[in-house]
């Protein structure tokens, strides 16, 4: 099994190649695609979190902008890099403590009950690779103190992995996973 910071260092590269190749109509038609499949699986939600992709992401923004009347989008929002993060209504318009867009502090503070998540890598079973840092396992685990809340990976295809990902104790693992083409059940 190949250890987590290889895999994230040879994935992140993969990704960054990925995403140079496509062209802005291809990978458009490709986050609609991705937006079809998850669009299905939020009709009782109420609260979406997505987040503001980095350049080489899959956006949720198609996701989230198909939401129906009465469904709220949140975002991630930090008060600064150590604190733990947040959500907060939509739209990203502020930079945060890392440079990425998000919610201004005055945006309500939402709870989320399902959560599209970015990944670098995952497998089949829902475990994932991040960035590394723990924002996401750390919010998952304090938004589940509070009830349940659906997590859904959003990835590009070469993004899913058959082999299994080695999971931490910290790590909380993905409801489901959601590519262009597919949707993968977790749980």
């Amino acid at each position: 099994m190949i250890p987590k910071p290889e895999m994230r260092t040879r994935m992140l590269a993969e990704r960054r190649l990925y995403a140079r190749s496509l062209t802005p109509d291809l990978r458009a038609d490709l986050e609609a695609k991705l937006a079809q499949c998850v669009l299905p699986h939020l009709l009782g939600a109420r609260t979406v979190a997505g987040y503001h992709p980095l350049k080489d992401e899959i956006s949720p923004y198609p996701v989230l902008e198909a939401l129906t009347p009465g469904q709220r989008a949140a975002l991630p929002w930090f008060l600064d890099r150590d604190a733990r993060m947040l959500f907060r209504e939509a739209p990203a318009e502020e930079p945060s403590p890392w440079g990425v867009l998000q919610p201004p502090a005055s945006s309500d503070a939402l709870a989320p009950d399902v959560v599209l998540v970015p990944l670098v890598a995952a497998d089949r079973a829902g475990s994932r690779i991040g960035h590394g840092k723990g924002h996401y396992d750390r919010a998952l685990a304090h938004l589940r103190e509070g009830g349940a809340v659906f997590t859904i990976g959003l990835a590009w295809e070469f993004q899913i992995l058959d082999a299994p990902i080695a999971a931490d104790p910290w790590d909380v693992p993905l409801d489901a996973i959601a590519t262009p083409g597919e949707w993968i059940g977790c749980r």
